[in-house]
């Protein structure tokens, strides 16, 4: 079998961190993705500052799978809120409204794998955080 991409191995310190826009306090690191060969799915890390929020939005056809890697927050899902914190993981399936709050002193830091493709659309449910 031929591997049409070259294996990618990047340490998280070399990866620019980017302002999520509409967001307050959220910063967002791609540490693979298409540039890199990746063509299936895009690892995303995303970290929360304290009092920091991503407001409610939703895809219509992307999945969302997630890793707390440091720290906790509440992220609302549809009608209800979940805390979740450092080691749990979390399935956001196509279609569900979903936004991030971190409620502590203590940033959050998360990883979150999405699907690549052409068809990646956010609808914002809510206005800019403030």
């Amino acid at each position: 079998m031929s591997h049409p991409s070259s294996p990618v191995v990047r340490n998280i310190d070399t990866v620019e961190a980017q302002v999520v826009e509409r967001t307050r306090g959220a910063a967002i690191q791609i540490l693979i993705g298409p540039t890199d060969g990746a063509h299936n799915f895009i690892t995303r890390r995303f970290t929360l500052a304290p009092g920091g929020r991503i407001p409610s939005h939703r895809h219509t056809t992307i999945e969302h799978e997630q890793f707390i890697l440091a720290g906790a927050m509440v992220i609302g899902l549809d009608n209800r809120e979940v805390a979740v914190a450092e080691g749990d993981s979390v399935f956001i399936p196509a279609g569900v409204a979903h936004w991030y709050e971190n409620r502590t002193d203590e940033p959050v830091a998360f990883l979150c794998m999405v699907p690549h493709t052409a068809e990646y659309q956010t609808e914002w449910l809510e206005g800019p955080a403030e």
